[in-house]
C-alpha cells in the first residue's frame, strides 16, 4: 500500500466547526471516537506537567551529576530545548488533527501505515514496562517504611488502584493525575523557593552564608571529567525528559482538544525548562557536585540536608512515591489508548479496542497485566530477562521523537495546502528547526553508540523497532493485497 492510498484513521475523522477566536473564525476538530471528552483544561495543563516530572528528575538525575558536573545545566539545557522542539513539532499535529494515538496517527498519515504500527507499538511496550519498573520502585520505598510488608504486595496493590482508575470514567485518571502532578509541581516550586533564598544567603534559620560560585567552579571546575562528562550527563537528561507525549494523548478526551493541546503544550514548555534546568543550577550551586550524598540519597535529598531542612529524607521520600504512583496512572492510561487507537485503525486484535462506557477496558486490563507480568519477571529472572526487557525500551522514546519529527516535516506542507486554517499552533522557522531537531536525535544516537553504558540499549532498542517495522510493513503489503483482491472481485 502507497503512502498516498494509506485508510484514514478511524479517529482521523473530525466534525469540523467554526470557532471564535479573537474575532475570526478558526475550525475545531472534534474528535469522532467512541471514547468519551471527560478531560477538564486543568487536567490537561498538569498532564503535561505531571508527566514528564518523576522520579528520573527526582532521583536519577544524581547520576548525571556525578559524571558532569556543574555541568549538568548545560546537559538539561540542550536536552531541553531538544524537548522544546519535538513538543512544539507533535502540538502543531495533535492540534491540527487530535487523536488518541497522538504521534502514531501522524506517522500513519505521514509516512504509512507501518510507520504507525511501529510508533505506536513500541511506545506501548515502553509504557507497560515503566509501569513495572515504577511499581517496584514505589514498593522500595513501601517497604523501607513497613519492613515487615513484602514487595510484591504493595505492587499489587498499586496495580490494582490505578487498573481501576482506568477502567472507570476518565475524569477518573484526570482527577487523580492533577491531584499527582500538583504535589509534584508544589515540592519543585517550594524547592526552587528554599534553594534561591540560601543561594542569596536569605534562608530563615540557616547561618550559612550564600555559596557564591564555590561549587560551580571547585573541585575541577565547570567542566570537571570534560566532554565525556558532559556527554553522559546529556544522555541522562535527555530520558528524564521522557513522558510529555502522554499530553497529546490525553487531549483527544477533553472538553475542546485543540483549544486544550494547543494551551497545555504551551504552557508546559517553559514551566518544565524552569523546573529542570533551575532544579539542577540550584543543586550544583549549594551542594558539590562529587558529595556522594548527591548519588546515594538522591540530589534534592542531599541539598534539604545540606541546609539543615528537618525530615528531608522522608520528605523527598513521599515525593518520590507520589511521582513513582503518578507515573503509573499516566503509563497505564497511555497504554491503554495507544493500543485502543491502534486497534481502530486495524493494527492490533480487535478485542483489544472495544470500549465499554467510553473506556477502552480491555486495553486497560491488557496494559496492566502485562506491566505486572515484567514485575513478575524482575522476580522469577532478575539477572537477565528484566535487565533485557530494559535494555530493549532504553532508546525508544528517540524513535518516537524521530516519527515525530519526519511526520510533521510532511504533514505540515500538506496541511498548509489542504487546511491551512487547522494550523493552530505552528513549528517555529520551519523547516529548518525540525530539521535541526532530527540532526540532534541522530547525534544522540552516535553519543549513545560510542558509550559502553547506552550501547547495548541502543542495540536492543534497534532491535525492537526494526522487528516492529518488519510486522507492520508485512501487515500493510497483506491489507494491500486484500484490498486489491477484493476490487478485482
Amino acid at each position: 500500500m502507497s503512502r498516498s492510498s494509506a485508510p484514514t484513521p478511524v479517529e482521523d475523522a473530525a466534525a469540523v466547526e467554526p470557532v471564535e477566536n479573537n474575532g475570526e473564525n478558526r475550525v475545531e476538530n472534534k474528535v469522532d471516537s467512541p471514547l468519551t471528552h471527560g478531560l477538564k483544561q486543568r487536567h490537561l495543563s498538569m498532564i503535561a506537567l505531571g508527566g514528564v516530572i518523576g522520579a528520573g528528575l527526582f532521583v536519577g538525575s544524581g547520576a548525571g551529576i556525578a559524571a558532569a558536573g556543574p555541568s549538568i545545566v548545560v546537559s538539561y539545557a540542550i536536552s531541553g530545548l531538544l524537548v522544546m522542539l519535538v513538543m512544539r513539532m507533535l502540538g502543531e499535529m495533535s492540534a491540527a488533527n487530535p487523536a488518541s494515538g497522538s504521534f502514531s496517527v501522524h506517522a500513519e498519515r505521514a509516512i504509512g501505515p507501518w510507520a504507525g504500527f511501529t510508533a505506536g507499538w513500541s511506545f506501548w511496550f515502553l509504557l507497560c514496562v515503566a509501569v513495572g519498573l515504577e511499581g517496584i520502585g514505589a514498593a522500595k520505598i513501601m517497604v523501607a517504611w513497613m519492613p515487615d510488608t513484602p514487595e510484591w504486595a504493595w505492587v499489587a496493590l498499586f496495580m490494582l488502584v490505578f487498573c481501576g482508575t482506568n477502567l472507570a470514567a476518565v475524569k477518573n485518571f484526570g482527577e487523580f493525575e492533577f491531584w499527582f502532578a500538583a504535589l509534584k509541581v508544589g515540592a519543585i516550586a517550594l524547592f526552587l523557593g528554599i534553594g534561591a533564598l540560601a543561594i542569596l544567603g536569605l534562608l530563615p534559620g540557616s547561618d550559612a552564608p550564600a555559596p557564591g560560585t564555590a561549587n560551580l567552579t571547585g573541585a575541577g571546575g565547570f567542566l570537571p571529567n570534560g566532554s565525556e562528562g558532559l556527554i553522559v550527563g546529556l544522555l541522562a537528561s535527555v530520558f528524564a525528559y521522557g513522558g510529555l507525549e502522554t499530553v497529546t494523548i490525553a487531549a483527544a478526551e477533553s472538553e475542546s482538544p485543540v483549544k486544550g493541546v494547543a494551551k497545555a503544550v504551551r504552557t508546559a514548555m517553559w514551566r518544565i525548562a524552569i523546573f529542570y534546568i533551575g532544579s539542577m543550577a540550584v543543586i550544583v550551586t549549594l551542594v558539590p557536585w562529587n558529595d556522594k550524598a548527591v548519588v546515594t540519597k538522591g540530589p534534592y535529598v542531599a541539598t534539604l540536608d545540606h541546609l539543615g531542612i528537618p525530615a528531608a529524607g522522608q520528605i523527598m521520600n513521599v515525593v518520590v512515591l507520589v511521582a513513582l504512583l503518578s507515573a503509573m496512572n499516566a503509563n497505564v492510561y497511555g497504554a491503554s489508548r495507544m493500543a485502543c487507537s491502534l486497534v481502530a485503525r486495524g493494527q492490533g486484535p480487535k478485542a483489544l479496542g472495544q470500549v465499554f462506557g467510553g473506556v477502552p477496558r480491555i486495553a486497560v486490563l491488557v496494559s496492566s497485566v502485562f506491566g505486572f507480568g515484567c514485575v513478575l519477571l524482575s522476580y522469577w529472572r532478575p539477572n537477565d530477562i528484566f535487565q533485557w526487557l530494559l535494555n530493549m525500551i532504553g532508546a525508544v522514546i528517540l524513535v518516537v521523537w524521530i516519527f515525530i519529527a519526519v511526520s510533521q516535516l510532511l504533514l505540515r506542507r500538506r496541511t498548509e495546502r489542504e487546511a491551512p486554517e487547522t494550523l493552530v499552533v505552528k513549528m517555529w522557522a520551519y523547516p529548518v528547526l525540525t530539521w535541526v531537531a532530527l540532526v540532534g536525535m541522530a547525534a544522540i544516537f552516535v553519543l549513545m553508540a560510542r558509550e559502553e553504558g547506552t550501547r547495548l540499549q541502543l542495540y536492543w532498542t534497534g532491535g525492537l523497532t526494526v522487528a516492529l517495522a518488519i510486522a507492520g510493513f508485512a501487515l500493510q503489503r497483506s491489507r494491500s493485497a486484500k484490498a486489491v483482491t477484493n476490487t478485482e472481485d
